[in-house]
């Protein structure tokens, strides 16, 4: 099975504290061009996309639905910044599918990788993807496969 994690990339600083609201930048809409780009050419036909519920997520993975049309889409609760990787492991877990990408957020993407790889927890860069193949999706039994972050000049 194959499980590849996305951070979504640069996004704008919250208004009168709306953090589920903030839209990418410029270059956070380059940088997910390119992971989508990256990841076109690296993994099989996803059977599912999950996402966080926040915008900066949905806009990451809009570069991604382009290249897979018709993946349908999980919107997943457990998978915003501050959320419990181990419920967001949990839930993955439960997905009855081979092939999935997950768009979601620093500081949560951080700890699943930790807790799928059981390496030291290792940040996500923008728009960083990860994928990584395991038999299913538990503590320790994932190995990292590829890994891109994509470089945009300011």
């Amino acid at each position: 099975m194959q499980l590849t994690l996305v951070r979504h990339g640069e996004a704008k600083p919250p208004v009168a504290g709306n953090d589920y609201q903030r839209p990418l930048t410029n270059k956070g809409h380059l940088q997910a061009e390119k992971t989508a780009e990256f990841l076109k050419n690296i993994v099989n036909t996803p059977d599912i996309f999950v996402v966080s519920p926040l915008l900066r997520a949905q806009e990451t993975l809009s570069y991604l639905e382009k290249l897979f049309p018709k993946v349908p889409i999980q919107i997943c609760d457990v998978i915003k910044p501050d959320d419990d990787a181990n419920l967001a492991v949990e839930w993955l877990s439960q997905l009855p599918y081979e092939n999935i990408i997950v768009v979601c957020h620093m500081n949560v993407i951080g700890f699943i990788d930790e807790k799928i790889t059981g390496n030291n927890f290792h940040p996500f860069q923008l728009a960083e993807a990860r994928v990584y193949q395991q038999t299913v999706i538990a503590r320790d039994l994932s190995t990292l496969q590829h890994a891109f972050i994509p470089y945009i000049e300011d």
